[in-house]
């Protein structure tokens, strides 16, 4: 009979008895995983049975040793054996029956609440509603403010920056520079000196009687554009502060100019970077969607021979920096053409313009080669046939190609004619790359005609400013619908680029409303964006923390499906510049049930729907089975929608009610460290149970903060969470009682057991004796410890050995303190409420109980009873006397060595089983008693990559030959030009090149990344029952047998000892592993993309839309007596002179 085909490498058979065994360098018959040799019960997929052979295997041949394979019903007596003495263990000194009767002795101190979950979310989801509407009265007052302010400013052509007096936010750190520009303006410009305070709700400092100004280091902050700009926006400085007044919780409100220009309130210094300082507003995730309506845009780019060099770089540098205007909302493909047009990645369609899709693309970009001749036409055809694509999902709002090119004669009249005339629905942006002499007209026909803008990017300094002005076109058709289009959106969570944390921002338009003369059309750019920031924190705050129990929680996804709160949502590293998108499928274990929950909250319905789902443990070491309830309504006036999640022994929590005052202070008194040394040691939650606790990460400090500050305060004081409070106090008192009846008197030595605990909802963890506290390394919040949270979601005794890492050193066994956790939760049934307040269990000594582990599996009844066996007699092997032929392990759910019979692997407990035993543990996996699962941790944080050499620094762009220098016709050329433009903004931009912008802005990407992380668990299969089999690799094939314990998480395993080496089979991977292609190909996901809905309004028509501002050319003649004295510097070998920084204000629709 045949074995899987996915689990076999050939057929099986059975191997033959062990009587002579093989020696070390025996050879191998066919190398098998495994194969079944017998059980005593259901073992999943059918194996072969080889039943009239396996009694020959079980015994020994004539002459050799006397001992044989033990029998499974002697392995099931030794299993049995195991599992009463854990249960004895547990029954004493857990306390279980015990804490039980406690708590209904003490029935009168408390009240049984209950959660329903139909109420809670709707109320939650109420609240947050509420919250978020104040910021929208905000943004309204501030939108509106802002449109009759500009309306009423009168334009100053001969304004100048002395005229203009306010509070420069890069001003501090500009003048501490001595190379900056801003030192020479110092004395001439009006800007402020402030004051600032400490303020804990901006994690800043900050002045609440100014608003500050930040500009982007590529514009110049004397244009007449933007001095203007600061003239009139400083009007909102009292309609900032007005806001705050009656709403004193609002955090930053900011007002972002279309023109680079960014006020907010209040005042703060900005975070200068170490670096270049590459902060515009108009790249920032909430100005983009608050600026234009979604978009389905194609970039197309010329590769022909023409294009080559320093144009090609800027091509390239150009389309990654036209990807980071996109957001969620977008949709997008990127594609090169000359004769012929082709995707550059494996994208063959408009996909989501996400991060990861977003990589995938500029990755590809750079591999960009020019070769052949311009063929615009096969370029527009591919990307008017995508646009045309209705089979895929899209934004369908605004359709536009983007196309970028060196120039070209070509105007391509006919593709417009039938792909996008007479509608015009697809508007056209060309953008000519490079110094060259080709004539622009056709470029700019092609935008002028289709609605859309050209736009010229001569140099490196042109280009963040020219990839992202067709904003403002975009904008147009909002700026027409006026009223219609002022609604307020949710952005996605992200990055506070002033150390506010994760964030939302409500965005809102603001419209220029003047109009060029009496009569005349109105003003159709947008003058910008109002946003107002909500913390998370603060959202959170208003989600029930405790009630819900440890393993409850409270979750919101957007339209797209990603997670604005979930207790999974912690990113390892941010980069402002990108949102933060983690998807709920993603933040949880994926299935079939979720993904319908997931459909329904995008669509804005209420659910409840109880389900059974997998999930991951707090130390992502393990998968729980378990069952959950779902419940899930609409947050009104949002893009979000809220859901609760509660396993059903939640549906009930325990409320204290400690009016005797006296109680209170007798349970308090339990506390205080002058009672450790009797009652045991207490580690409390670190809650904040009142406003004035001072934090702590050590716990020690935090308890006597917290018992300093209650000898000021009682428990019922307004200032503190009474709930909280009272809970903790009477779990106090709880546990004290369990020390009192069960703890106490007992000896912990008798069993070798190194402590005896208790944990509780209430946030006590109790460790007795008081000396074990020393060694306690479990986290003193419960519902932030693992062995809590799995003890409550699983039946019997949860073993937990200690965290090992394969690269990390051994434990080391000194005086027998390592210890081993068994908890279990303690289930508390009144009436017919049924509840888990609290999780008891035991630390066993390591050594001890290896020791006592070999003696349970033997044939031995106590350990001073050596076993007898006469020389004439067959004795089956058991795992004290024969441990050098016969391997005893434990194994708990996850695959984790627990105990062992071999003295050498003490050291490696906790170490995943196939670092131990590959081959045994490959065969466990294959015969059901493991499951693997997978998954993908997108929120990981890596080293940074060591940098590839893509050629992208200028030097090595273009070099000119000698007989370049002595041809006079090439000094006056455009390939001198641009190694002239090469080398000027080297000098100026050396890093853009060549320096991530996270690196360039000084955020934490320069030391770490984000990336992905491929994760593997593994949890128990479907055998429940006694299992034998065999590892068959011919004449060295192994013997097992395996059985689960009753009431426990464990495994228990005896195998031969693999006695060849040839018998290695292939090893199971449990660490989490870096995916360099950022997890599941890209290419495939894109191919099924998830359910996600966009916004429901779109702006991208108006009929009475002026399309005659398209854009215009603008000449850089080369001069030939700079390149002439380049030449002679670059010649002697004389450095160049820095010269002042460009600020380059290019041809726009604004400026």
């Amino acid at each position: 009979m045949a074995l899987p085909p996915a689990r076999t490498c050939g057929a099986s058979r059975c191997p033959p008895a062990r009587a002579a065994r093989p020696g070390p360098g025996c050879g191998a018959g066919p190398r098998c995983p495994s194969g079944s040799a017998g059980s005593s019960g259901s073992a999943g997929p059918a194996r072969p049975r080889c039943w009239l052979l396996l009694p020959l295997l079980l015994l020994a041949a004539p002459g050799a040793s006397a001992y044989s394979f033990p029998q499974q019903h002697t392995m099931q007596h030794w299993a049995r054996r195991l599992e009463q003495e854990i249960d004895g263990v547990m029954r004493i000194f857990g306390g279980v029956q015990q804490l039980r009767e406690i708590y209904k002795d003490n029935r009168n101190l408390f009240e049984v609440q209950e959660n329903e979950p139909q109420k809670l979310v709707e109320k939650v989801a109420g609240d947050i509603e509420t919250l978020l509407d104040r910021k929208v009265q905000a943004l309204k007052r501030l939108a509106n403010a802002a449109e009759n302010f500009q309306k009423a400013h009168r334009w100053q052509d001969n304004i100048k920056e002395e005229d203009i007096l306010y509070y420069d936010a890069k001003a501090d750190a500009e003048l501490d520079d001595p190379e900056s520009e801003d030192m020479d303006r110092a004395s001439k410009t009006s800007t402020l000196r402030l004051d600032f305070i400490e303020d804990p709700n901006f994690k800043n400092k900050v002045n609440y009687s100014y608003t500050a100004v930040q500009i982007p280091t590529d514009i110049y902050k004397g244009s007449t554009v933007i001095l203007n700009e600061l003239n009139w926006t400083e009007a909102l400085e009292n309609v900032f502060i007005e806001n705050r007044r009656q709403d004193p919780t609002l955090l930053w409100q900011v007002f972002g100019s279309a023109t680079g220009v960014t006020r907010y309130y209040p005042a703060t210094p900005w975070r200068a970077p170490k670096k270049i300082d590459l902060y515009d507003v108009r790249r920032r995730p909430w100005y983009i969607q608050g600026a234009s309506s979604p978009k389905d845009m194609v970039i197309i780019v010329d590769v022909s021979g023409s294009v080559s060099g320093l144009t090609l770089k800027l091509m390239k540098t150009s389309v990654c920096e036209m990807l980071d205007t996109l957001s969620d909302d977008d949709y997008v493909n990127v594609a090169s053409f000359n004769e012929k047009a082709q995707p550059v990645s494996c994208f063959t369609h408009l996909v989501q313009a996400n991060v990861r899709n977003k990589k995938v693309f500029k990755e590809a970009v750079q591999g960009m080669v020019a070769k052949g001749t311009t063929g615009y036409k096969a370029g527009f055809e591919y990307a008017f046939d995508q646009l045309q694509n209705s089979n895929i999902t899209r934004a369908n709002c605004n359709k536009m190609i983007m196309m970028f090119t060196d120039g070209g004669e070509d105007r391509v009249q006919d593709v417009f004619e039938k792909y996008n005339w007479p509608n015009r629905t697809v508007r056209v942006f060309t953008f000519s790359v490079g110094q060259h002499n080709y004539d622009v007209t056709p470029l700019q026909w092609m935008a002028c005609t289709n609605k859309g803008y050209y736009f010229e990017i001569p140099s490196i300094g042109a280009i963040r400013i020219n990839t992202q002005e067709y904003l403002d076109v975009l904008g147009r058709p909002m700026v027409l619908a006026g009223k219609e289009a002022k609604q307020v959106q949710w952005t996605n969570v992200y990055e506070d680029a002033l150390g506010l944390g994760l964030v939302v921002t409500g965005t809102l338009p603001v419209f220029n409303l003047t109009q060029d003369g009496p009569g005349e059309k109105k003003n159709q750019l947008i003058l910008g964006v109002m946003g107002i920031d909500v913390a998370l924190n603060d959202i959170k705050r208003l989600t029930p923390n405790y009630t819900l129990g440890a393993n409850g929680y409270v979750f919101a996804i957007d339209l797209n499906g990603y997670v604005l709160l979930h207790p999974n949502l912690k990113p390892q590293t941010t980069n402002f510049r990108e949102p933060v998108t983690l998807d709920f499928l993603d933040a949880e274990l994926e299935d079939e049930n979720k993904e319908e929950i997931r459909r329904s909250m995008i669509d804005g319905n209420k659910g409840h729907k109880q389900i059974r789902t997998l999930v991951k443990s707090l130390d992502e070491r393990y998968i729980d089975e378990v069952i959950r309830n779902y419940t899930w309504v609409p947050i009104r006036s949002t893009n979000y929608s809220l859901g609760l999640v509660l396993p059903p022994y939640s549906t009930f929590y325990l409320q204290a009610n400690l009016s005797d005052q006296i109680l209170q202070v007798k349970y308090f008194e339990f506390l205080l460290p002058s009672s450790f040394e009797s009652e045991g040691h207490v580690f409390i939650a670190p809650r904040e149970y009142c406003k004035d606790l001072n934090a702590s990460d050590n716990n020690t400090e935090f308890l006597k903060n917290f018992i300093e500050l209650m000898e000021k305060v009682t428990p019922d004081s307004k200032q503190c969470n009474n709930f909280l409070l009272h809970n903790l106090i009477l779990d106090t008192g709880i546990t004290q009682q369990l020390v009192e009846r069960v703890w106490r008197d007992q000896d912990l030595n008798t069993y070798s057991l190194l402590a005896v605990f208790a944990a509780t909802d209430g946030g006590i963890t109790r460790v007795f004796p008081n000396k074990a506290a020393e060694d306690w390394t479990e986290n003193p919040e419960p519902f932030n410890a693992s062995f809590y949270r799995r003890s409550l979601d699983n039946h019997g005794y949860i073993f937990k050995p200690p965290h090992q890492d394969a690269l990390l050193r051994p434990l080391e066994l000194e005086n027998g303190t390592v210890g081993l956790l068994v908890s279990t939760a303690v289930e508390l049934s009144l009436g017919r409420r049924t509840l888990r307040p609290a999780v008891v269990g035991v630390k066993l000594d390591l050594e001890a109980w290896a020791e006592k582990f070999k003696v349970l599996a033997s044939n031995r009844t106590h350990q001073d009873q050596p076993q007898k066996c006469g020389p004439s007699s067959h004795c089956e092997m058991d795992c004290d006397v024969n441990n050098e032929d016969l391997l005893c392990v434990l194994i708990d759910d996850g695959g984790f060595l627990v105990l062992s019979n071999q003295n050498h692997q003490w050291d490696q407990i906790g170490r995943f089983f196939s670092e131990v035993d590959a081959n045994l543990m490959l065969a466990l996996y294959n015969n059901s008693f493991y499951t693997r699962k997978e998954s993908y941790d997108y929120q990981a944080a890596c080293a940074p990559q060591p940098p590839g050499n893509l050629g992208a620094a200028p030097r090595g762009v273009f070099v000119p030959t000698i007989a370049d220098f002595l041809n006079l016709a090439w000094w006056t050329s455009a390939a001198a030009w641009s190694l002239f433009q090469q080398l000027l903004y080297g000098l100026l931009y050396h890093s853009w090149f060549q320096a991530d912008p996270a690196e360039a802005e000084g955020s934490p990407e320069a030391r770490e990344s984000s990336c992905v992380m491929k994760q593997t668990q593994y949890y128990f299969g479907s055998v429940n029952a006694s299992y034998n089999a065999i590892i068959d690799c011919g004449n060295c094939s192994r013997l097992f047998h395996a059985q689960r314990l009753t009431n426990t998480n464990l495994l228990f395993v005896v195998a031969e000892k693999p006695l060849c080496s040839q018998c290695e089979a292939g090893r199971l991977l449990q660490k989490e592993t870096h995916c360099p292609a950022d997890g599941p190909e890209q290419c495939e996901l894109v191919q099924r993309p998830r359910y996600r809905r966009g916004p429901h309004i779109c702006f991208d028509y108006n009929a009475t839309e002026d399309t005659s501002d398209c854009g215009r050319g603008a000449s850089f003649p080369p001069s030939l007596g700079v390149l002439v004295s380049l030449q002679l510097l670059l010649l002697l070998g004389l450095p160049p002179r820095p010269q002042p920084q460009v600020r380059a204000l290019p041809a726009s629709p604004r400026l």
